[in-house]
């Protein structure tokens, strides 16, 4: 008898692990914009996190071929015009056979000529003020277990040009805990959403490099890659 309870809590401690490990994830970083110093360090953290990881620079991994190994889809800290028609038509459908999409901070940076990503990743970036501390107010979701209600940490906060619709909201900032934010009472940090077939998971944070050092970041993160891959 102790000996089957003993098993079963090992299995149970080592499934998250295993399930992550059978999770296959492309992390494509490639920029055209502001390049963050963080992204090696996002990189190295995704790779930490259990799963089984490509990581790219080239909007050559982007065909129907190469793009059905994945699980899911990280856009770390794009920015600007990064994929081009045959790209774009090849992810497309890629999220329309129920792939998964991960935006990560400057990915809201990213293809503002092309609407229907505008809808996958769910709002623009529009500005920020200087990195500070500020306090978020965390939604109840699977992606947010473990995390507190009110977090308080440092990072770079996004304002949008509008809020996202039709998403389910995990976290908003509270504009009263910082300096230069501009969106009001409600100001959506992250969020997700099923969208075409695919799932949308999306982070206003990861700017600074401490970011993928912080437990609580990195749990976030684990979650919403988790979710997106199905």
């Amino acid at each position: 008898m102790r000996r089957t309870l003993l098993l079963a809590v090992l299995t149970a401690l080592m499934w998250p692990v295993a399930a992550s490990a059978a999770t296959r994830v492309l992390v494509f970083s490639h920029t055209e914009g502001f390049r963050h110093d963080s992204i090696p360090a996002g990189v190295a953290a995704i790779r930490s996190l259990g799963f089984r990881v490509d990581a790219t620079e080239s909007p050559a991994a982007f065909t129907n071929r190469r793009l059905r190994r994945y699980d899911a889809v990280v856009w770390l800290s794009t920015t600007g015009d990064v994929l081009d028609g045959p790209q774009q038509a090849a992810f497309r459908r890629y999220i329309r056979r129920g792939g998964g999409f991960v935006g990560v901070h400057a990915a809201a940076d990213t293809e503002y000529g092309w609407p229907w990503y505008g809808r996958l990743v769910g709002a623009r970036f529009r500005s920020h003020p200087a990195v500070q501390r500020a306090v978020l107010r965390v939604r109840r979701h699977v992606t947010t277990r473990g995390l507190p209600r009110r977090w308080e940490r440092v990072d770079e906060w996004y304002d949008f040009r509008a809020p996202p619709r039709g998403v389910r909201v995990l976290a908003t900032l509270d504009e009263s805990s910082y300096s230069g934010g501009t969106m009001g009472a409600v100001h959506p940090i992250a969020w997700c959403h099923a969208f075409e077939g695919g799932r949308a998971w999306y982070t206003g944070l990861g700017h600074t490099v401490e970011s993928y050092g912080e437990p609580a970041f990195r749990r976030h993160l684990r979650a919403g890659i988790r979710w997106a891959a199905g």
